[in-house]
């Protein structure tokens, strides 16, 4: 069977890493790229280097990466859904709710396959701890906590952390615990000059009765992306920046202390750090959605999942504007 024939959009600083990727995809030919502000990190390497969609659209794609700023793609994901071309967006799926629902519509309308980059997904950390938990070694999940912070990147012009950052958060969050939210309540600080929000600490709600808590920003002088999934056997405390998955279970041994074991409610039992496989999340993405619109059976994130997860994060912007509680309907 011959390779499937790939594009992509958007040669910024995401863009080079997916045309790194998609170049040594097996399975797949990269047979152009596209960006009007030219190829700023050099990743054409001989493919056609286009200005416009239309002029990659001649390529006769089966499927496009779409790596454009936010604003841009409902925009290019329309364009790709009218000629017929699968395609993965990367995250958010769009500036606002309206804007998502009517990308997602227009996929699904066309029987195409659309997928947003929500790259979290495929650590195989979090991995882990979503097999883990579907196997109930946690038991009931109480809570999950996340913490996203790092110094200001320089890529980012057209969105704040809300839409850039928390929108990591709120759909592994979704994700590794298999329910929407229900509520949410945030914060936001404007401390670097910029028009968007640096920070944001939000607190939320999950179907289950679940509770979150999710502190992002662009303040902090080190990098940090860290979840915390709390149950009635222990903890789960993942590092996507290592890929590290460490389980600290509740103990077992009654503690003779009175007054420290009235203090704690659990004791403190064993710990283990697990071992695994660790493949990029990025490579494992881009074979999901590569098995996705070859027809096979692949968990990649829908639009219709992007688009919940959008609509979340608005919420979370409403919150903060409002300084009231969201309720979110699906």
């Amino acid at each position: 069977m011959a390779n499937l024939r790939a594009g992509l959009i958007g040669l910024g600083m995401m863009g080079r890493h997916h045309a790194r990727v998609l170049a040594g995809l097996p399975g797949v030919d990269l047979v152009a790229v596209a960006d009007a502000q030219g190829d700023p990190h050099g990743v054409a390497k001989g493919r056609p280097l286009l200005a416009t969609l239309e002029e990659l659209l001649e390529h006769r794609l089966d499927y496009c990466t779409v790596a454009v700023p936010t604003a841009y793609h409902e925009e290019v994901g329309t364009a790709l859904a009218a000629a017929g071309v699968h395609a993965m967006v990367e995250k958010p799926l769009a500036q606002d709710t309206a804007a998502a629902q009517r990308l997602a519509a227009a996929f699904e309308t066309a029987g195409l396959i659309g997928a947003v980059g929500h790259i979290e997904r495929f650590n195989p950390a979090l991995q882990q701890a979503r097999r883990r938990l579907a196997e109930d070694e946690l038991g009931q999940v109480y809570q999950v906590v996340t913490r996203r912070q790092s110094p200001f990147p320089a890529r980012i012009s057209d969105v704040g952390v809300v839409m850039d950052l928390a929108t990591h958060d709120i759909d592994l969050t979704s994700w590794v615990t298999q329910q929407p939210f229900t509520q949410v309540a945030a914060h936001t600080a404007y401390k670097s000059g910029r028009s968007h929000e640096d920070l944001v600490a939000v607190t939320g709600r999950l179907a289950d009765g679940t509770v979150t808590s999710h502190l992002v920003n662009w303040l902090t002088p080190f990098k940090e992306r860290v979840t915390v999934i709390t149950g009635e056997r222990g903890a789960f405390v993942v590092d996507t920046l290592l890929a590290d998955l460490t389980f600290h279970a509740n103990g077992s041994r009654e503690t003779p202390w009175t007054e420290v074991a009235q203090f704690r409610g659990v004791t403190e039992g064993d710990s283990i750090r697990y071992g695994f496989t660790k493949k990029e999340p990025l490579l494992l993405e881009h074979e999901a959605f590569r098995d996705a619109v070859l027809g096979l059976d692949s968990d990649v994130v829908t639009m219709a999942q992007g688009l919940a997860t959008v609509r979340t994060a608005q919420a979370v912007l409403e919150s903060a504007r409002t300084a009231r509680t969201v309720t979110i309907s699906g």
